[in-house]
Parts: C-alpha cells; sequence; structure tokens
C-alpha cells in the first residue's frame, strides 16, 4: 500500500528531501558555514554571496519533481521494511555517484 498520509507527504519525505539536498550540496553548506565563522557579526554582509549559492542548490533540489519522487520511494521503501521487521533503521547518508 503505497497511499501516503498527511504527514508523510508534508513532513517525512521532505526531511529526506532536505537531508539529502544538504549532502548533495554540502560544498556549498561548507562554504556559507566557513564564511559564518570567519565573518562573526558581519556574516550577514560578508556571506549573501555563499548564502545565496546555498540558497540556489537547495531550492534546486526541493523543487525538482523528479528528486520528490526519488525521496519518496526512498521514503516508501522505509517504511515497508519498517512494517515487515518492526526495527526503525537510521538514515545512511547518500553518496552521490561520482
Amino acid at each position: 500500500n503505497s497511499k501516503l498520509r498527511h504527514v508523510e507527504k508534508d513532513v517525512l519525505i521532505p526531511q529526506i528531501m532536505r537531508d539529502r539536498a544538504k549532502e548533495l550540496c554540502s560544498d556549498k553548506v561548507q562554504a556559507f558555514t566557513k564564511c559564518c565563522q570567519e565573518s562573526g557579526l558581519l556574516m550577514v554582509v560578508k556571506c549573501r554571496q555563499e548564502n545565496t549559492a546555498l540558497k540556489d542548490c537547495l531550492v534546486g533540489y526541493y523543487s525538482d519533481p523528479s528528486f520528490y519522487e526519488e525521496c519518496k520511494a526512498e521514503y516508501l521503501k522505509q517504511r515497508e521494511e519498517y512494517r515487515a521487521t518492526g526495527i526503525k533503521k537510521k538514515r545512511q547518508k547518500f553518496t552521490p555517484n561520482v
């Protein structure tokens, strides 16, 4: 049964999308974090470029219908395994095929 409840569509699948997008945009996450650490209180001004690059990367994934379907399939697989075993698996870090 692949019917999704409201909480699955609006909370659980988007959480997988956020986690995976952060992993896929990790270079931009690191650049923004480094800039913030080096800039202190001036980060709002000094890190605009890194912030924009990070947002663009993340939004690109969030708005990609095929990425949503990929994350939905991952969620359904996890749900199926949980229902079969009763054991909740920790989500493994996603590593892109390079």
